[in-house]
């Protein structure tokens, strides 16, 4: 049986009707320290995630609502929002950003403040980003997680063959607007297709539409497989692109669980959950006095491989033993 939630209700179990809730007012009656936490998504699909947040907050020794409060601050999937969310962050002093979302979060946080911490969640090198010094030792104001998402590209590759076995021609669909991820994305791509003799067809979109008009280009050119790319964008169009993959019957792979739990296919990448556990710990300590720079950037110590069988039985693929057993998760 399948339960929907409305909007409303889901806010409030995310806690966005304490979010509702005039940080200043709570602030001052309650004398709770206050976490910041700005993400460009929007609540819906974060629910598994925040549980993680909060599980590394009580971790930490800190329980929302009891001897620490949140503000949520949510992007609705509209970049240009971030600097404005941020800097209200740091208008209300916040003890603690939790930039979470990938670079664009993290961007408008390291701009918005040089004496709030920041603990970050992104898919590339955070050196590169220009988020920290180096992974060991930050320095500044920022440290976080680097997720990894996009350095596993081989692997979900490797992954696609197994489930699509005589698969020879891939379409990998990737956000050039995000240019750090995508290059990588790319590279690692193509390196790995050779390596097992597949031919690789990068296609680009940047929005919804783009979108559309590239599933309606594979859709007559028919690949045997799609790998969707990391980046934020992607996962703002989770189920669109799931949606449209099944539509058009491609099998398809993605970064992270939270495209399995609406539909898509197959995914493998590190645990979003226990990463936003990993956030909630850093941020724990740092109320508690630890400094940004002396926390090294953490890596994810967690991977899932999601297979989503109710969409595999909808493409009429059967998923291979080793697979199944493999699996962190079957989803029927």
């Amino acid at each position: 049986m399948t339960v929907t939630i409305g909007r409303r209700e889901l806010l409030a179990a995310l806690g966005g009707a304490a979010a509702a809730w005039p940080l200043a007012a709570r602030a001052q009656q309650s004398a709770m320290p206050v976490i910041g936490f700005l993400n460009i998504q929007s609540p819906e699909g974060y629910v598994e995630p925040l549980r993680g947040f909060r599980q590394g907050l009580k971790d930490a020794g800190y329980v929302e609502g009891e001897n620490v409060a949140i503000e949520y601050s949510w992007a609705e999937n509209q970049i240009d929002r971030l600097p404005a969310l941020a800097a209200e962050l740091v208008r209300r002093q916040a003890s603690v950003i939790a930039a979470t979302g990938g670079p664009p979060s993290a961007a408008a946080a390291k701009a918005a403040t040089t004496k709030i911490p920041v603990v970050f969640i992104v898919g590339e090198d955070p050196v590169k980003l220009g988020l920290v010094a180096s992974l060991a030792r930050p320095g500044g104001n920022l440290t976080g997680i680097n997720f990894l998402s996009v350095e596993l590209a081989a692997k979900r590759l490797e992954l696609l063959r197994e489930l699509v076995p005589a698969a020879a021609r891939v379409a990998v669909l990737v956000n050039p607007a995000e240019a750090a991820i995508t290059e990588t994305t790319v590279r690692d791509v193509q390196a790995a297709a050779r390596a097992m003799g597949l031919q690789i067809r990068i296609v680009n979109a940047s929005n919804s539409r783009e979108i559309v008009a590239a599933f309606a280009m594979l859709a007559s050119e028919r690949p045997d497989a799609i790998f969707v790319g990391p980046g934020s964008f992607m996962v703002s169009r989770r189920v669109q692109l799931a949606h449209l993959a099944t539509r058009h019957a491609i099998p398809a792979v993605y970064p992270g669980r939270i495209f399995a739990d609406v539909g898509g296919l197959m995914s493998y990448g590190p645990s979003l959950t226990d990463a936003y556990r990993q956030v909630g710990v850093y941020v724990g300590r740092i109320l508690k006095g630890a400094k940004p720079s002396d926390l090294p950037v953490l890596q994810p110590s967690k991977f899932e491989l999601i297979i989503n069988a109710e969409t595999a039985r909808m493409l009429g693929l059967t998923v291979p033993d080793k697979l199944l057993v493999a699996a962190d998760v079957v989803i029927e």
